[in-house]
């Protein structure tokens, strides 16, 4: 059934939302240029290495030039690239990740392999599932640039307490999770974009 849920609806998204995602894309190659989308390897459901779907929100050489986590004022991010982080549109064509079946709407958010290879044995439980566009853990954390920009050591902040505290709500999550808790996460996921 969750497959059906996903199919559904990342077709629907995929439908009702193209002109926003032409939008978009001209938006980028106007004021930023090519490329209009960021691939980027990470770690899905039992390890297996699929490549992301993102609107290109950083320049093009932004993973040469810095880490693999990025806080709030990141020279790297573009001018139309800092809106669509806020809004999270960047994100939208995660749908076609879901169509293929690499990811969920709902399931724990894919990491780098850089960063899986540091899970402990039982945060590794977290890749038996189906990675999401959204998750408990982004709800919790939605303002995590912010806190990374704080940080005299963001990267350090990230692995030694945001990842874990993630992973230990999507392993709590995971343990529940059916139809409704997978909808109501994305409606709280939308509320809080919202507000």
């Amino acid at each position: 059934m969750k497959r059906v849920f996903d199919i559904t609806f990342a077709l629907l998204g995929v439908l009702l939302l193209s002109p926003v995602l032409l939008l978009i894309g001209g938006l980028i190659i106007v004021l930023e240029g090519r490329p209009i989308f960021f691939r980027q390897e990470r770690v899905g459901r039992c390890g297996k290495l699929f490549k992301i779907w993102k609107f290109r929100s950083m320049t093009p050489d932004a993973e040469k030039r810095g880490a693999q986590i990025t806080a709030t004022g990141d020279a790297r991010i573009t001018r139309i690239g800092a809106w669509l982080r806020k809004t999270k549109l960047d994100e939208l064509p995660q749908l076609f990740n879901v169509l293929k079946g690499e990811m969920s709407f709902v399931g724990p958010r894919p990491e780098v392999p850089r960063y899986v290879a540091k899970y402990s044995r039982e945060q590794r439980r977290v890749l038996e599932f189906t990675p999401g566009i959204t998750d408990p853990a982004s709800c919790r954390f939605r303002h995590e640039n912010d806190l990374l920009a704080e940080a005299q050591d963001a990267e350090t902040l990230y692995v030694g307490e945001i990842m874990p505290e993630k992973i230990r709500l999507n392993l709590a999550y995971a343990d529940r999770r059916n139809l409704w808790t997978d909808a109501c996460c994305v409606l709280n996921t939308v509320r809080r974009l919202a507000g």
